[in-house]
């Protein structure tokens, strides 16, 4: 009677035997071709033998499964540049795929490329998570963690692991929380207004307006930089956040038609004295694509402006101030000071969770949230 078949992927009986000095371990492998083939391995011992052999028979079986590049034994600098492939093919923020890429060259490729695929283990990715935690900090941790998963998550579902390993790995240490920092009363938002004015430096980098802009709305520097007359309506007062200001690398400042997030996308009202400044800035400029062009025209770096910005706020005594305190931190807390919802907020802001406003900027897609009357106050 004909000996039944292996299932594909799976071994017989082991044999060992003396041969040579050591020993000689064999089994009847099914390769996923459908062909049954004898696998053997040699060492000094018995055991050593058959632990050799069960080995290669496992990995034999990850490499059978995989897919193209992809297969336990590949190197897991292999796996990286194939899951950045798939990436690109997404559709992700140019920051965030340029971001991945900076976490690739800078820290799995050099600490894990060399390895196989096959030896990408919980507890090789959960020691290598610490160290990037010790040397970089939880930040660059976490998004390394999600760069592994990303990775693991291809190669399982390539066969070439058993499972995505990182998410049995341990969490991240959190870092030591930092003190937040202080909002803005209206008074001191008022009264910036008025020292940026009177600083010379500041109305030659076209400073004071463009801060007006964030205090008035609580909009990102990237959204403000990237913001165009066509995305505003002087008569009914509102402007529309649908682009946002990046910068690949090796391309340049790109004016990305997608803000930060999904709930990025959202119309704002303005007070009235925004609207007398955008309305005198539309009489002097009205050729220019963007409202707040650089200086030499084109795109305005949010990079260059964040440092122009720091010299602003130093230069009129608020070294500790900073972009996201002046503008996003200060509008919220006016809205929940004048009583105004979360809800109210996280649309004003972008947000699309509700706690992510109150547990950061706390002490959907309305025209109307309530801002703007509230701002009214910092008009002189």
């Amino acid at each position: 009677m004909a000996r039944p078949s292996l299932n594909l992927g799976t071994y017989g009986n082991l044999y060992t035997a003396k041969y040579g000095d050591g020993y000689r371990a064999r089994a009847r492998y099914r390769d996923f071709d459908g062909r049954t083939r004898l696998v053997e391995r040699h060492a000094k011992t018995k055991g050593a033998a058959e632990q050799a052999l069960r080995t290669a028979l496992r990995d034999r079986a990850r490499v059978d499964v995989g897919t193209g590049a992809i297969s336990a034994e590949a190197k897991v600098a292999v796996l990286a540049e194939a899951w950045y492939e798939s990436v690109q093919r997404q559709d992700r923020s140019p920051n965030t795929t340029a971001a991945y890429r900076t976490r690739l060259d800078k820290s799995v490729i050099p600490g894990l490329g060399e390895l196989r695929i096959r030896e990408l283990t919980v507890g090789v990715v959960d020691r290598f998570l610490s160290i990037i935690t010790e040397k970089h900090g939880p930040a660059a941790a976490k998004q390394t963690r999600a760069v592994l998963s990303g990775m693991c998550g291809l190669a399982a579902r390539h066969d070439a692991l058993d499972r995505n390993v990182v998410r049995d790995a341990g969490p991240i240490a959190e870092a030591t929380p930092k003190e937040q920092p202080r909002a803005l009363t209206l008074d001191q938002l008022r009264e910036l207004r008025v020292s940026l004015r009177n600083d010379p430096k500041a109305v030659g980098r076209d400073i004071p307006e463009f801060v007006d802009l964030l205090m008035s709305t609580g909009v990102r520097i990237g959204e403000a930089a990237g913001l165009t007359w066509g995305a505003v309506n002087l008569d009914e007062g509102w402007i529309e956040i649908r682009s946002t200001v990046v910068r690949i690398k090796g391309q340049g400042l790109f004016n990305k038609p997608k803000p930060k997030t999904k709930a990025g996308h959202r119309r704002l009202q303005l007070p009235s004295w925004m609207i007398r400044t955008l309305k005198q800035r539309f009489d002097n400029q009205p050729d220019d694509v963007t409202i707040f062009p650089a200086q030499l025209g084109g795109l305005r770096d949010p990079s260059n402006t964040q440092a122009d910005l720091r010299d602003a706020f130093k230069a009129v005594g608020m070294e500790w101030a900073t972009s996201h305190i002046v503008g996003r931190k200060s509008v919220a807390s006016a809205m929940d000071n004048a009583g105004l919802t979360a809800r109210a907020a996280a649309d004003q802001l972008g947000h699309r969770q509700v706690s992510l406003t109150q547990d950061r900027y706390f002490g959907r897609k309305v025209a109307e949230t309530g801002a703007a009357s509230v701002l009214e106050e910092l008009d002189f």
